[in-house]
């Protein structure tokens, strides 16, 4: 089963800073990931994140290195769904090197919500939807903050 294994959050996140980036395309797959990472965030204690929709999934990295740059967290959200031409191998692979890159370079954590789907069930199965096994959102949001939280109590 996917998503078997995955780790319980539950950390107090107020006062942190949080920024989430979300793409449009696939408005109802996205909008059940964005209500998922809102909905995590709160139950930390972020209650008024910055939200900011880019227009796809490759505009991702350029907003979410902007955001790391003034929050503590970026979320980054988008979905692409595999079609009939290379275009998704090429989308899937540069955005999620991108916000690698930008963690690493910034120090500042960055949610992975990109749902690289074959087909809409997967997206839909994913995207915390009713109905749906997954919230990616809402995963992406917790790991992001439970970083920042980690980060936040070193030395």
């Amino acid at each position: 089963m996917v998503g078997a294994g995955s780790p319980e959050f539950s950390v107090d996140a107020s006062g942190l800073s949080v920024a989430v980036v979300a793409a449009r395309w696939h408005e109802a797959f996205m909008d059940g990931l964005l209500d998922g990472a809102t909905r995590a965030l709160g139950e930390a204690g972020v209650n008024d994140p910055t939200v900011v929709r880019v227009p796809g999934s490759f505009e991702l990295p350029v907003a979410v290195a902007h955001l790391a740059r003034t929050h503590d967290a970026v979320v980054a959200l988008g979905v692409v769904i595999k079609g009939g031409t290379p275009h998704f191998h090429f989308v899937a692979d540069a955005v999620s090197q991108q916000l690698a890159r930008i963690a690493v370079d910034s120090g500042k954590p960055v949610g992975f919500g990109l749902l690289t789907c074959d087909n809409e069930a997967q997206a839909r199965d994913r995207s915390g939807l009713s109905g749906s096994h997954e919230s990616k959102g809402y995963e992406a949001a917790q790991a992001a903050i439970a970083t920042a939280v980690a980060l936040r109590d070193l030395p």
